[in-house]
């Protein structure tokens, strides 16, 4: 059992604690929350539902922490990161284990997730020695008009309480891409886990509580979304967010306060494949792009644009490949395994059926048994079908011919969407040139998307999101500049 050993504390009588001023806590409410297993679906885990009151106390004491770890030095913050790092890696086992189980990511790739999280926070840690060690001095007559009376010191403060709302997809990796910069630039944190994914994040939590932060400095609320969701992004002591996810963020943006907002949303990765590319190299990175994690990743290859005259090769190299993943339990390390919940399940299905009406072809039978949907490559799709626009967020991947560069570009930006895009050339002239055209936060030139590594800045457009993150950019968005102006005697002052 994933709660065994050193994370016995963190579950009674079945039902996980949330965590607050140091300790593991069940909720006054005396309710808890089921959380399914999206392979079996049945109740795998309960969580507790925390209450308003309980949000309240958690913030208060985090406020309270915050003012004295913001005094603690840069080095000794780094210190407890390296060390909360080491006991992540460590439990790799039983975290990736609830991941498997709330998830249904393939058994090693929820191990990876873990591993990587902890490399993340490491670098975090050294990263954050140098942004946050740097300051700048200034001296006033380097403006016109004004003599050598001032300079002018700048250094880098926290924000104070951030809270940090990760996606079920990546729990873990991104709930400590939020934590770690907080921490190590000196900010409290309140952690709201997803609901699919929450005990993954609360083993996680329980590795920085063994490392021995402060009381009170880490928070991790668990409950509702329709209790404590608003309740907690309009929380007046809430001084920065930083959430990924869908369609809540934009509800988030219209509500919160004026506080920082950092916001990763979803997208339509479009994928370009042009007459002159390496066509088994596309074919390779579409099949990966699209269907990793059943294609349950903001970054999934959504829609493939290829030339025409390469459509054919294109499709059959793809449809190859398609048919070798293998589909079934997590456990067993499947390459496609079910998605998160039915309702997800529901949705792409009513995408498929969308495009089964107007006349796409079907590569593949379509299959699907509960939450688990077998790959599917949907040939000949035309812009007037769902599928061109909407995120599935499953392996179902639509394919859309053209006669040229511009209508592949056209098609990518007028999407309401910009997270991320593909090009596939053997003409690196015309690769970035495309790229400029694209209005996407990142474009990939022959490869398939992906979010790291975690230190490379990573941002969307449009209503794929505000801001930018990656480690660097994450510190700099979680701490403000203050100044100190030193005034000097005016030039006629006399030495002597």
């Amino acid at each position: 059992m994933a709660g065994a050993g050193i994370f016995s504390e963190i579950i009674e009588e079945e039902v996980y604690k949330y965590y607050a001023e140091g300790e593991w806590r069940k909720s006054s409410s005396g309710k808890s929350v089921p959380i399914i297993n999206p392979t079996t679906r049945k109740p795998e885990y309960k969580v507790q539902a925390c209450t308003q009151e309980e949000v309240n106390k958690v913030i208060e004491g985090a406020k309270a922490a915050q003012k004295a770890w913001a005094r603690t030095p840069l080095w000794k913050r780094a210190e407890l990161l390296h060390r909360a790092a080491a006991i992540l890696k460590d439990n790799k086992g039983p975290i990736g284990e609830c991941l498997v189980k709330e998830i249904a990511k393939p058994a090693k790739d929820a191990v990876t997730e873990v591993v990587r999280s902890g490399d993340l926070i490491s670098y975090t840690a050294e990263e954050g020695v140098r942004i946050l060690g740097e300051g700048k001095f200034l001296v006033s007559d380097s403006f016109p008009g004004n003599e050598r009376t001032k300079y002018c010191l700048t250094s880098k403060i926290p924000l104070g309480v951030v809270l940090a709302i990760p996606p079920f997809n990546y729990p873990v990796n991104l709930a400590v891409s939020k934590i770690a910069p907080a921490l190590i630039a000196g900010n409290a944190f309140v952690l709201k886990p997803p609901t699919q994914g929450a005990v993954a994040a609360l083993h996680m939590v329980h590795c920085f509580h063994l490392t021995g932060f402060p009381k009170g400095l880490m928070s991790c609320i668990t409950g509702k979304g329709s209790e404590i969701g608003d309740f907690l992004t309009m929380h007046p002591g809430i001084n920065c967010i930083s959430f990924t996810g869908g369609d809540t963020a934009i509800a988030i943006s219209k509500k919160a306060g004026m506080i920082p907002l950092q916001m990763e949303l979803g997208g339509k990765y479009a994928c370009i494949i042009l007459e002159d590319a390496d066509l088994d190299l596309a074919a390779s990175n579409v099949v990966k792009g699209g269907f990793s994690y059943s294609g349950q990743r903001c970054t999934a290859v959504k829609v493939v644009l290829v030339m025409e005259t390469v459509a054919d090769a294109v499709v059959d190299k793809v449809k190859a490949k398609v048919e070798k993943l293998t589909v079934g339990p997590p456990e067993e390390d499947c390459d496609i395994t079910p998605v998160v919940t039915e309702s997800s399940a529901n949705f792409i299905e009513s995408l498929v059926m969308d495009a089964k009406e107007k006349g796409a072809t079907f590569c593949q039978e379509y299959r699907r048994e509960g939450n688990l949907i077998w790959p599917l490559l949907l040939d000949h799709v035309r812009p007037d079908m769902r599928i061109a626009w909407e995120e599935p967020f499953g392996p179902v991947l639509p394919v859309i011919r053209i006669s040229s560069v511009e209508e592949g570009i056209h098609h990518c930006n007028a999407s309401n969407f910009g997270l991320q895009g593909s090009i596939f050339t053997r003409d690196i002239n015309k690769a970035i040139m495309i790229s400029d055209a694209m209005e996407t936060g990142t474009v990939q030139i022959n490869s398939a998307p992906a979010r790291g590594p975690d230190h490379f800045p990573f941002q969307g457009l449009k209503e794929s999101g505000i801001g930018s993150q990656g480690i660097t950019n994450s510190i700099n968005m979680m701490i403000k500049v203050k100044s100190t102006v030193i005034n000097l005697p005016s030039p006629s002052y006399s030495l002597g």
